[in-house]
Parts: structure tokens; C-alpha cells; sequence
């Protein structure tokens, strides 16, 4: 008894930990955003000033896409601290994960190249927070660079583009993980398979439960013309806006 409670409070504080050091690098990034916030408003009121009607807007709309930047890295960041607090690590770094915050690659297919930058580099923060080795750190984000690229080309054809993000996270994440942490076993139910492709298909499938499931589900309620409109309002800049 005394051991179990031993163990119990050690797992009470292991997530307390965990909180802690996750809202602190949320908040580390949104300082950061805040400060990318400051100094596009700065520049673009001083370019506006000296040359207006030129470097002003220019300016304006790099700092804009530098804090969507921030803000996708940030809520990639928030959604991983919240599910591994609430439903557990390996969900989040394991042989069967389900990362939900991979939903926010759908959403390159309409916020751009700032949502790009945002969905790599939080998975950077994250894999680097958790720090399950060198290659998660590395290829991981590259992974979800890959999906989001492949996401932003295909934004016309949208699910197309969330089923076809979904597959490098899939084939990257699984690879890696069975060839240099042999210690992750992938689910039993895929025992019959090669432990390399198993692991494949189990991050595969659920790449696919996140980006063109949740992530494509998401992507269509924002863009109503009701919330797009009030975004695009406010001067947001999405594809549905651009030309080509």
C-alpha cells in the first residue's frame, strides 16, 4: 500500500512537471510572438512613415505572417502538453500514437506557408522537449514539414491533400521509430507484419485519424463563409484570397 502510494504521488508530480515546463515553453512562445508582433508594428509604423504606402504594408503583412507562425507552434505545442497530461506519453511519442495537434497541418491548406512554419516548428519544440532522441528531433519535424507542404500544394483538392500529407508522417515517423528505437513495439494487432512495416502502418493510420479525419473536419468548419469572412476581416491572409 505504501508503495502504490509511493508510486501514485511520484506520477502526480512527474505531470505537474510536465504542465509546468509545457505552459513554460508556451510561453516562451508567445512571448516570442508578442515580440514579432512589436516589431512588425514598429517597423511597418516607421517604414510607412519614411516611405509610405510601400514598406509599411510590406512590413505589416511579414510580421502578420510571422505571428501565425508562432501562434500554430504554439497551439502544436498546448495540444501535446494536454494530451499527454490527460491521456498519456505514449500517445503522443509511442508505437501507437495519435498526435491530435497533427490536425493543424489540414490547416495549411488554408492559412499558407505561416501555418507551415508553425506545424514544424512546434513538432521541433515538442520532440525536443520529450527528447526521445536525435532522430525524432530531426526527422520528425522534417516529416511534418514534408505533410505540410504536400498539404498547401494540393489545397484546391483539400481531403486529397490531407489523406496525401498524411502518408510521409506515416512512412518517416514509422521508419525511424522501428529502426532506431527497436525498444518501441508496434501494436500486437499488426504482429503479422515486418516490425518496420507494422510500425508504418500503425503511424500511418493514425496520421490519417488526425490530419484528413479531425484535421479536415476542422479545416471545413473554419472555412465558412462566417468564419473565414471575419478572419479575412481582420486582415488575415489565406489561400482562398490568393490567386493561382
Amino acid at each position: 500500500m505504501v508503495f502504490a502510494a509511493s508510486n501514485t504521488r511520484q506520477i502526480q508530480r512527474l505531470k505537474l512537471q510536465l504542465i509546468k515546463n509545457g505552459y513554460q515553453a508556451t510561453l516562451n512562445i508567445l512571448g516570442l510572438l508578442f515580440l514579432c508582433y512589436l516589431a512588425g508594428e514598429w517597423a511597418s509604423t516607421r517604414s510607412a512613415t519614411t516611405n509610405p504606402g510601400v514598406g509599411g504594408e510590406r512590413v505589416k503583412i511579414e510580421s502578420r505572417s510571422l505571428t501565425l507562425t508562432a501562434v500554430f507552434a504554439a497551439l502544436y505545442v498546448v495540444l501535446n502538453v494536454l494530451q499527454m497530461v490527460s491521456v498519456g506519453n505514449p500517445t503522443v511519442y509511442g508505437p501507437i500514437q495519435l498526435r491530435v495537434a497533427d490536425c493543424l497541418i489540414a490547416l495549411v491548406a488554408l492559412f499558407g506557408w505561416s501555418a507551415v512554419g508553425g506545424v514544424t516548428l512546434g513538432c521541433f519544440i515538442v520532440n525536443a522537449y520529450y527528447f526521445l532522441g536525435v532522430q525524432d528531433v530531426v526527422f520528425g519535424p522534417i516529416a511534418n514539414l514534408i505533410a505540410a507542404c504536400i498539404v498547401l500544394l494540393l489545397h484546391r483538392h483539400r481531403f486529397i491533400g490531407c489523406v496525401a500529407g498524411a502518408l510521409p508522417i506515416g512512412l518517416m515517423v514509422g521508419a525511424y521509430l522501428s529502426i532506431f528505437f527497436p525498444f518501441l513495439t508496434p501494436p500486437e494487432v499488426l504482429s503479422v507484419l515486418p516490425a518496420i512495416a507494422a510500425m508504418i502502418v500503425s503511424l500511418t493510420i493514425s496520421s490519417l485519424i488526425a490530419i484528413a479525419g479531425i484535421g479536415y473536419l476542422l479545416l471545413t468548419i473554419i472555412s465558412r463563409p462566417s468564419i473565414l469572412g471575419t478572419l479575412e476581416s481582420r486582415g488575415l491572409k489565406t489561400t482562398s484570397k490568393r490567386k493561382g
